[in-house]
């Protein structure tokens, strides 16, 4: 809890993945992502309670060992085009009983496993204050993969995915942007069930200073170990 306000952490983590087979249970230094993702949680004391989202036996298994509230997904929840508001709306009307509502909802994805306490309290912290709708952690995209300067091939032509890009003759004139990276996303709980959607309108960007990782195959993994060793 902060500033009286009530937290809840989701964790998603179905059983399938195109990348890698059972992704959510690869271990780095022997703790499996949902292991690892569960200590973080439990390191951040001003997360009152947390909830385990997932299809899968063995991952339902090993969150009851971690004293997760456990939260079954059903299959029409659990392919790959379904969006992370689906899952939390499941896992919240799931999990929300008695007088517990949380005022807020921290979305920690086990696939990006590198995250720092401090980082994550500033930012929910700033975003309480602020009275930001939500906030998500982002890194900022290097000039040259600007997207103003993508590419793609239309009936085997090469096209910029934006004619905007053709105006811009000198990397100065295009403004930063940035990328998502999974490390966390913060949400105000009314107003995501208000919107029906995770992109409300006052975004807090909460930009990551140090390497994350985003495990999407074996390289990612690799990268990820190679960050926590």
């Amino acid at each position: 809890m902060i500033n009286k306000k009530k937290i809840l952490a989701i964790v998603p983590a179905r059983g399938g993945s195109k990348g890698i087979k059972l992704k959510n249970l690869k271990k780095i230094k022997g703790k499996t992502l949902v292991e690892i993702t569960s200590k973080f949680i439990d390191d951040c004391k001003f997360i009152d309670a947390k909830v385990l989202s997932t299809d899968h036996p063995a991952i339902l298994k090993i969150g009851e060992s971690l004293n997760f509230k456990n939260i079954t997904r059903p299959k029409k929840l659990s392919g790959n085009k379904i969006s992370d508001y689906q899952v939390i709306t499941h896992a919240l009307k799931n999990f929300v009983k008695g007088n517990f509502f949380p005022d807020y909802i921290i979305y920690l994805q086990p696939t990006s496993p590198v995250r720092e306490k401090k980082h994550l309290f500033d930012t929910i912290k700033k975003t309480i204050k602020n009275k930001y709708d939500a906030s998500w952690s982002v890194n900022k995209v290097s000039i040259k993969y600007h997207p103003l300067k993508l590419l793609k091939i239309n009936k085997k032509r090469l096209q910029l995915i934006d004619k905007k890009g053709e105006r811009i003759i000198a990397r100065q004139m295009l403004e930063p942007t940035y990328v998502r990276n999974g490390v966390f996303y913060i949400f105000n709980t009314k107003k995501l069930l208000i919107k029906k959607t995770i992109y409300l309108k006052k975004i807090l960007a909460s930009i990551t200073k140090y390497q994350v990782a985003n495990i999407d195959d074996l390289d990612d993994l690799n990268h990820a170990r190679k960050l926590m060793y």
